[in-house]
């Protein structure tokens, strides 16, 4: 044999080897890839509200380890696994992260900060799902909470683990009603569908339980902009108000509660969103029995030894964040219940499991996901920002939030105008 044909026989085997190695590694991957459920996280991890996205995505993460993978996974042994995509707060750029998912393979998203999100989210995806019937996607919204998504755009493949805010506020405006000293309100938002949301719910509601209140201030900003919340501060002080409502969140509510403190206005503030991410260190002594916040998932005191253990858990492997959407535990453990009843992981079958669901969150609550708006029907609870009594603090400060008042799931329960339409 020459010398060309020696190294033309060495090429071959090198050929061959290499082929083998290749093909091994890709059918390593494909068995690795087909033994993982992908959950698609699309949220600001970047910019203004990046405290509250990657905090999310924290709870995210630990949520799948301690509920679902450390204990075997689904579907006989699948791990969950949540792959982050930055949509930095904007619409647009959360519908090119959710191209970018589906063409990973990803058909489970989960979304929650920001209903102008969520509604470009939702309709997006019921399109995708109409024109690609063979590979569509669920939409596991735990957070975004503009009452729409569930009435008017209610479709199939959308779900929602939060209350609404029509739900929050009616919880909210049942604890004002009892307050004879107040008879001046304050409303103020950010300057989008959530916030018009609020502002619309609290005029709904307080006049129907106390059209004595006079509403003397109800006002939008732009969300995400404002440097100095103090100009909106003054302006509420001014206004003689007895009680302030926003669903102000992320960097907005920290901005205006520390303008809040600063001016030292000293009546109740009602919120949904005035706790962790930086915001109850912010607040700090000022809002001690002032800020109150509707949520769900009681904290203090501590409801179960199952929750304790779950949140003691969290923060040793994450000390410098909080659980500050418990509703994101059970959206995890609900996914993989609906895995289990219907014995698989496609979305079409997963979502048919969902609808009607009952379940028992770690606080030993009660859940039902009623089937004709995909709405979670809970109960709901409002608390004050304290430091006594408080088993569980937020921002390492202290500081955390002490139940008052709670509301029966079977209460929280308002009427949905949603006209489902489900796939043949």
């Amino acid at each position: 044999m020459d010398n060309q044909s020696r190294w033309e026989e060495k090429l071959k085997i090198r050929s061959k080897i290499l082929t083998g190695a290749t093909l091994a590694a890709l059918t390593a991957f494909s068995a690795q890839a087909a033994d993982t459920i992908k959950i698609g996280f699309i949220d600001p991890l970047s910019g203004p509200f990046a405290a509250t996205g990657t905090n999310g995505l924290a709870q995210f993460k630990y949520a799948v380890e301690e509920l679902v993978n450390k204990k075997g996974g689904v579907l006989g042994g699948k791990n969950f696994e949540i792959v982050p995509y930055d949509n930095k707060i904007s619409p647009k750029e959360s519908l090119v992260q959710l191209k970018r998912a589906i063409g990973e393979g990803v058909q489970y998203i989960a979304q929650g900060n920001s209903s102008g999100v969520a509604n470009a989210l939702t309709d997006a995806i019921k399109k995708h799902n109409k024109r690609n019937p063979d590979n569509r996607v669920l939409f596991l919204n735990y957070s975004a909470v503009d009452p729409a998504l569930t009435n008017a755009k209610c479709n199939y493949w959308h779900f929602r683990f939060d209350a609404n805010a029509d739900i929050k506020m009616n919880a909210l405006t049942d604890v004002i009603k009892t307050k004879e000293s107040i008879k001046k309100v304050y409303l103020i938002g950010q300057d989008y569908s959530f916030g018009k949301a609020v502002a619309a719910a609290a005029v709904k509601f307080l006049g129907e339980k106390r059209p004595d209140i006079t509403i003397v201030g109800n006002e939008l900003h732009p969300i995400g902009k404002v440097k100095d919340f103090t100009p909106y501060a003054t302006k509420i002080r001014a206004s003689g108000a007895d009680a302030v409502i926003t669903g102000n969140w992320g960097a907005d509510m920290v901005g205006l509660g520390k303008a809040i403190g600063e001016t030292g206005l000293d009546v109740p503030i009602y919120t949904y969103y005035a706790a962790n991410d930086g915001i109850t260190k912010t607040i700090g002594a000022s809002g001690k029995n002032k800020i109150r916040l509707v949520h769900e998932g009681p904290l203090n005191p501590p409801s179960t030894d199952a929750y304790t253990t779950y949140h003691k858990g969290f923060k040793a492997k994450n000390p410098e964040k909080d659980i500050s959407q418990f509703r994101i535990a059970n959206a995890i453990q609900m996914l993989a219940a609906a895995m289990e009843k219907s014995g698989s992981e496609k979305p079409i079958d997963v979502a048919a499991a969902l609808e009607g669901m009952e379940f028992t969150s770690l606080h030993g609550e009660k859940l039902v996901m009623r089937a004709d708006d995909h709405q979670l029907i809970q109960p709901i609870h409002v608390s004050v920002h304290t430091d006594e009594n408080i088993t569980f603090d937020s921002d390492n400060s202290g500081f955390g939030m002490r139940t008052e008042s709670t509301v029966a799931a079977a209460d929280t329960a308002l009427p949905t105008t949603c006209k489902m339409r489900r796939p043949k």
